[in-house]
């Protein structure tokens, strides 16, 4: 067994002097970046096939969606890190994103399955390199990125990685191998991740753009939001006449509104002029006055 301290001598380096053609590679990772593949290139071209497990749920399905939407967006981090993690900002920033994310996607398809966790359960994070004469393992690795492969520095301070030989590398396939083949642990999201890699290089509307600029603007405050404070619809005041009246952009004015007072108990309504404020307020006293309670209204003289 050999120790990698990711400094000196890197698990890139590592892997790109192991792996050889017609090799079996197994990865059990938190996330996976393009850049990894990147880095990696010319040598992950040459395997005969790559598997990959993410640790946590990822990608999945929702299971009931409560109405259809036009855009996806990843909410969370390591959906995110297909297109790089806050680590590889300097990758992102030499704007190459694009014929990474092509070559990956077309190396995808050809080589790679992803299945993703679908448990509350854990599943530890190694590498398995399943060659022709023997087999290697890689562990502790927590992601698939250009950090911690040694390549960008992480927010690790010390990242150790033993280089595993057989026999014990091979008890790392099998485990590898049992939890693959285990329908009840994992679900297949390889169409997901391609997915969501393509979208790194086809053309997208400018509509697309905005509701990805507004989505990073607000993206921590979506998960405030709960059952307890959304305006109960059992009211009825979605059919009322001040309701009808609304362009959409005041319903979700309302919605907003109402949420916050019943989080904050207040909240000021800061739409420029002409934008029907007014309209917007009475949807709001209508939805209080059809829960019986009272509402006062304080305006100049």
């Amino acid at each position: 067994m050999e120790i990698l301290d990711n400094i000196n001598k890197t698990l890139k380096d590592d892997l790109a002097a192991t792996i050889s053609k017609g090799d079996k590679l197994s990865i059990a990772a938190a996330c996976f970046s393009i850049y990894a593949y990147e880095v990696l290139k010319k040598q992950l071209n040459s395997i005969e096939e790559l598997r990959f497990i993410f640790t946590s749920p990822t990608f999945l399905k929702e299971k009931a969606p409560k109405q259809k939407r036009e855009f996806y967006i990843p909410r969370l981090n390591r959906e995110r890190s297909l297109y790089g993690t806050e680590f590889e900002v300097k990758l992102r920033n030499e704007l190459s994103q694009k014929a990474i994310a092509r070559e990956c996607a077309d190396w995808i398809k050809k080589k790679v399955k992803f299945r993703s966790n679908v448990t509350g359960g854990a599943i530890a994070s190694f590498i398995s390199l399943d060659k022709p004469s023997e087999a290697i393992a890689y562990a502790p690795i927590n992601s698939f990125t250009t950090s911690d492969l040694g390549c960008e520095r992480g927010n690790n301070i010390i990242t150790l990685v033993n280089r595993i030989e057989a026999p014990l590398a091979n008890e790392y396939i099998r485990t590898f191998d049992q939890i693959w083949n285990d329908k009840n642990l994992l679900e297949d999201v390889t169409d997901q991740v391609l997915e969501g890699i393509t979208a790194a290089y086809t053309e997208n509307s400018p509509e697309f753009i905005y509701f990805i600029a507004i989505y990073n603007i607000f993206n921590e405050f979506l998960s405030d939001i709960s059952e307890d404070v959304l305006p109960n619809e059992f009211t009825g005041f979605k059919e009322t006449q001040i309701w009808s009246k609304l362009y959409d952009f005041q319903k979700d004015a309302v919605l907003a509104i109402i949420n916050k007072l019943e989080k904050f108990n207040g909240c000021i309504l800061a739409d420029s002029v002409g934008l029907g404020k007014t309209f917007t307020a009475l949807a709001v006293i209508k939805y209080y006055e059809l829960r019986n309670r009272n509402v006062l209204v304080l305006c100049p003289k």
